[in-house]
C-alpha cells in the first residue's frame, strides 16, 4: 500500500537522512536538521506499507512562485513513480493555493521535464529565492538547473 501525507515531526530525522543520502554524493543539496523542522510544514511524505520511503517539499516564494524541492526518494524503490507522484501532489498543492507557477532547481532536469516543467535561466527567478542560495558553500556555482511549470 502507498500513501502521500503531510510530514510529521517524528519524520524529520528521516526526511534529513534521505536527503543527505544524496546530498553526499553531490546529486543534490544537504539539509540541516533545524531547517527540516522550521519547514516540516513544506514536506509531503510517501510511504510504502508504513514505512517511509521518500519526500518532497513546496516552499512558497512569493505571491506568484512557490519551489519544488528536497525531492528525495530510497533507492531501492526507484522505478516506482514515487518520485513523480510526489512532485505531482506538490503541484497540486500549489494549484489549490492559488498560485501560476512553480520551479525548481535541480541536477536532474531531464526528470521534471517528463512532468511538464520547462529549463529556465536563473536569472529569470525573483531575488528573493536567493536568500537559500547565497548561504550555500557552493554558491554561485552550484551546477543546479532552473527549471519552471506553469500551473
Amino acid at each position: 500500500m502507498v500513501q502521500i501525507r503531510r510530514a510529521k515531526i517524528v519524520d524529520a530525522h528521516n526526511i534529513q537522512r534521505l536527503i543527505n543520502v544524496y546530498a553526499a554524493r553531490d546529486e543534490m543539496l544537504p539539509r540541516a536538521l533545524v531547517s527540516i523542522y522550521e519547514n516540516i510544514r513544506d514536506f509531503q511524505v510517501i510511504e510504502e506499507d508504513g514505512v517511509m520511503v521518500g519526500c518532497c517539499a513546496l516552499h512558497v516564494t512569493w505571491g506568484d512562485l512557490a519551489e519544488v524541492r528536497s525531492l528525495a526518494v530510497e533507492e531501492s524503490t526507484h522505478g516506482r513513480g514515487y518520485g513523480r507522484l510526489l512532485v505531482e501532489s506538490c503541484l497540486d498543492e500549489a494549484r489549490e493555493l492559488g498560485l501560476p507557477k512553480a520551479f525548481a532547481l535541480t541536477y536532474v532536469p531531464d526528470f521534471f521535464e517528463k512532468l511538464g516543467f520547462s529549463r529556465i535561466d536563473k536569472a529569470e527567478l525573483p531575488h528573493k529565492i536567493w536568500s537559500d542560495c547565497v548561504n550555500c558553500p557552493k554558491f554561485p556555482d552550484c551546477g543546479e538547473e532552473a527549471v519552471q511549470i506553469l500551473l
